[in-house]
């Protein structure tokens, strides 16, 4: 198993000291970025959903294409996608983060469907919509030999790994693969590791990881209680961290987990606990049954 960090979590670091945080604390990787700042959000300081010290964006990746290589190869890292919140039926976006990439190698963009999931369109409309759109966008990137993933998030129309799937199948694991949040099981993904993982044999590309642990609050009007999710270590979380390693193992992953943990505590500290505790457990979880 290898193991990477999503710069997202990292807006106050550069790309080198990004790089040199992740060698020091001995990682594998880097998924680095690559989004539009929002316009609400410039002039208000560093924040993981505002603007980035590395700040790189689909307008700059063709030129600084070299740097982010250079730096991170140096640093002893690998790139294992590109984190881009470009959505599957932005061609324009789509052209710009392919002419930098091409220069970088055979690395994965991550692409979103056109729409998200709240109840007030009908699943099956959305469906067609995104599958249109993704067929588009791997017509368009065939040239460039750029693989798409798509990601397991709440929030969507995939926020598991059959839908996940429905989606990825259509096309062959070389044109797309699926970025498994195993986050997203604890909020709506709700579906059992290993079967999730076997369904998705080929196309499982990449995997995130983090802890959530649930929390009340308030109560409703019915007298139901609610629930909310917050941050914690993988350790804590409410998610069988221990079997996800092993059934990836046992499903015969071998790629990257990507560390993406919102909380806003001191990156050294988070970081180096998560990546202890995924290899503490890594070879002894392999002999865990199913």
């Amino acid at each position: 198993m290898k193991y990477s960090v999503t710069s997202v979590i990292l807006p106050d670091l550069d790309v080198m000291a990004s790089c040199r945080l992740l060698q020091e604390l001995g990682y594998d990787g880097i998924e680095w970025r690559v989004r539009y700042t929002d316009a609400a959000a410039k002039g208000k300081g560093y924040s993981i959903w505002g603007e980035h010290k590395a700040d790189l964006s689909p307008d700059n990746l063709a030129e600084r294409a070299d740097e982010l290589l250079r730096i991170t190869s140096d640093h002893g890292l690998q790139i294992p996608c590109i984190a881009s919140a470009a959505q599957a039926d932005d061609l324009e976006q789509i052209k710009r983060l392919a002419d930098g990439v091409a220069r970088m190698g055979e690395i994965p963009v991550r692409l979103i469907a056109p729409r998200g999931y709240d109840g007030s369109e009908p699943y099956p409309d959305l469906y067609e919509q995104a599958l249109a759109a993704f067929a588009e966008a791997v017509e368009f990137l065939r040239p460039y030999g750029i693989k798409i993933l798509i990601e397991i998030h709440s929030g969507t129309i995939l926020p598991s790994a059959s839908t996940a799937h429905r989606i990825a199948s259509n096309f062959t694991p070389e044109e797309m693969g699926v970025i498994y949040d195993v986050n997203n099981m604890a909020k709506d993904g709700f579906e059992t590791f290993r079967l999730g993982l076997e369904l998705l044999g080929p196309y499982l590309a990449h995997c995130h990881a983090g802890g959530w642990w649930p929390k009340a609050v308030g109560r409703r009007d019915d007298g139901a209680l609610d629930w909310g999710y917050e941050g914690c270590d993988l350790a804590d979380s409410i998610l069988d961290i221990p079997r996800f390693m092993g059934d990836l193992k046992a499903v015969g992953y071998q790629g990257f987990i990507s560390i993406e943990d919102f909380r806003e505590m001191d990156h050294r500290q988070k970081l180096r606990r998560q990546i202890e505790y995924l290899r503490t457990i890594e070879w002894p979880c392999a002999l865990n049954k199913p």
